[in-house]
């Protein structure tokens, strides 16, 4: 008579039996669950924004995990996974596990998995094992899959490039 009502509460999750009781998720919890993309890396990823340009002879770009470039890239870059958002220019080599291209890319692409999104231009070859350039996209160049997997696996190790950037114990 006076303990909470069933009405109170809100329907199980689909899938799970009407008279087990289970956990309710945090908001957090049900914005994972409804999301169809995999989880965001944003805490480990670096963002190179639309105000900076990166200008340079033989600069290279490393990250260990992903890098989305929103501003002008004129260097290498070697990443985990690298994202050119629809603001963003690189000229030069783009190596990364995955690539997104949604901007602008003068240079060789080198990546286990390449994506050309709608808005994507690219004029440079394609080195991949995996490829899916999307309507609209604009390419001008030749795409080659290489037999050995090491010819687009990034190089990740920034004491290999600069001596000088190497993290010191």
């Amino acid at each position: 008579m006076f303990g909470r009502s069933n009405q109170d509460q809100p329907p199980p999750p689909i899938g799970t039996p009407a008279n087990q009781s289970s956990p309710q998720p945090s908001p957090a919890d049900s914005a994972a669950y409804m999301s169809t993309s995999p989880p965001s890396t944003a805490s480990t990823a670096s963002v190179i924004g639309e105000d900076v340009a990166i200008v340079g002879q033989k600069i290279t770009v490393i990250a260990q995990s992903s890098v989305q470039v929103n501003g002008c890239i004129e260097g290498d870059i070697n990443g985990q996974e690298v994202i050119v958002g629809p603001s963003g220019k690189v000229t030069g080599t783009v190596t990364a596990n995955l690539i997104k291209v949604e901007g602008e890319i003068q240079g060789a692409l080198k990546g286990a998995s390449v994506v050309l999104m709608p808005t994507a231009r690219v004029d440079g070859d394609i080195f991949h094992q995996k490829l899916a350039i999307s309507e609209g996209a604009k390419f001008d160049g030749r795409v080659r899959r290489p037999q050995d997997a090491t010819e687009v696996t990034p190089n990740l190790d920034p004491a290999s490039s600069l001596q000088g950037c190497a993290k010191q114990d």
